[in-house]
This record gives C-alpha cells, sequence and structure tokens, in this order.
C-alpha cells in the first residue's frame, strides 16, 4: 500500500505541480470554451440561414417556385448531407491538411472546421423548430402587413427557439467536447497540453484522466444551465 500511494503521489506530482504544469491546463481550457464560443457563433448563424433557406424553400407556394432559392436550397442541402455523413475528425484534418495546410494559426483552421460542422446539425435543429410552428402563425403575420423577413424574426423564429432550446443545448454541449479532436491538426487546447505533458512525463493516466474529469465538470455546469433556462421559459409560457 505504501509502494502504491507514494507511485501515486509521484505521478501525480509529475502530471499537474511539477514545473507549475497545472497553468498548461487551464490556458488549455481558456483556449477550450473559446474555441467553442467562436465556434458556436459560426454554427448558429450559419445554421439559422441555411435553415431559413430551406424552409422558405418548402413553403413555397405550388406554381409560384423561385428558381434562385431552389438553387440555393440545392446548395444548402448539399451541405448538410456532406457535413453530417462525414466524421468531423475527417473534416477536421481536410482543413488542417489540405486546404490550409500553410496556415499555423491551428486555432482559426480548428474554430472553422468545428464552426462549419455545427452549423450543419444546427440548420437541421432550427429548420425542425421553424417547421414545428404551426403555419397560421406565418399568415397571420403576412395578414398584418409583414414581409417574410420580419414574420420569421418577430413570430416564427421566437416560437420556435423554445421548442429548439433543448436540441441547441445538447449540440453546444457535443461541440465542447469535440474541441478536443482540432489536438488533431495541431491546436493548443487542454487535449494538446494534456499529451504533451504525458510525452514529457511518460504517464499518460493522470493527464488524460484530469482533461476527462475538467471535460465533465464544465458538461455538469453547462446540463444545469441549461436545465435552469428551460425551467424559466417554461415558468414565462404559464404567465
Amino acid at each position: 500500500m505504501e509502494a502504491f500511494r507514494a507511485d501515486f503521489a509521484k505521478k501525480f506530482t509529475m502530471a499537474f505541480l511539477t514545473g507549475d504544469r497545472w497553468k498548461l491546463y487551464l490556458k488549455g481550457m481558456a483556449t477550450t470554451l473559446e474555441l467553442t464560443a467562436c465556434a458556436l457563433i459560426i454554427g448558429v448563424v450559419l445554421g439559422v440561414l441555411v435553415a431559413v433557406v430551406r424552409s422558405a424553400h418548402d413553403q413555397q407556394r405550388p406554381g409560384r417556385r423561385n428558381p434562385v432559392l431552389g438553387v440555393v436550397n440545392f446548395v444548402c442541402k448539399i451541405y448538410t448531407t456532406v457535413i453530417r455523413g462525414t466524421p468531423m475528425l475527417v473534416q477536421l484534418l481536410i482543413w488542417g491538411m489540405v486546404i490550409f495546410k500553410s496556415t499555423r494559426n491551428r486555432f482559426f483552421v480548428g474554430m472553422l472546421g468545428l464552426g462549419i460542422n455545427s452549423g450543419a446539425y444546427v440548420a437541421e435543429i432550427v429548420r425542425g423548430g421553424l417547421m414545428s410552428v404551426d403555419a397560421g402563425q406565418s399568415e397571420a403575420g403576412r395578414s398584418l402587413g409583414l414581409d417574410y423577413i420580419d414574420t420569421m424574426r418577430y413570430i416564427v423564429i421566437p416560437q420556435a427557439f423554445k421548442n429548439i432550446l433543448p436540441s441547441l443545448g445538447n449540440e453546444f454541449i457535443v461541440l465542447f467536447k469535440d474541441t478536443s479532436l482540432v489536438s488533431s491538426i495541431g491546436a493548443a487546447e487542454i487535449l494538446y497540453y494534456a499529451e504533451a505533458i504525458g510525452g514529457k512525463t511518460y504517464e499518460f493516466m493522470f493527464p488524460l484522466y484530469g482533461t476527462a474529469l475538467m471535460y465533465l465538470i464544465f458538461c455538469i455546469v453547462l446540463t444545469w444551465l441549461q436545465g435552469k433556462l428551460e425551467r424559466r421559459l417554461r415558468q414565462s409560457d404559464r404567465r
């Protein structure tokens, strides 16, 4: 038992305390959170645009089809099909080793890859939410003199948001965890530093366990915040 405790203390010290290595984990987590936030913004903006285009195309009346909208919808459909049908790791490797192979800013490449991947999933989530709103709501907006954009902005999207919030929250948590994949293209987030520390100490158990624990804690916090927001929205509906 004494030998186990001594070995445990030695490995723990090498992984977290020697040379203030715990600061690297915090630095990596800060980069991870920044990467998540930037990718989330890209994903939400791109996803909402794609969802609105596809919803507008699907809601066109027979005989009054817009050919330009049809072409844009076709491009959006290809985008969501390709992104959702291929692994994120493969996409990141293509972005980092093919398209931007000469770029040293690995953070930008990872942010772009994660954001574009998330946008495809957000698009389907938002599109499902938009289609779940009764068509009479859009017709009511048109009868009030609102154009399509204002109808979506003031009537449809606010109602759809409450329906898609759980799915969007889950997508945000998945995106947060998927940031660990950007270490494959050399982006210095928390897993990158954990692997670097393991490579120096020749002991990967504590760095990886520590990284997993930090991810778990943040996911628990994010899940709690999501639940709290959902309860607040339900309370506002009752009022």
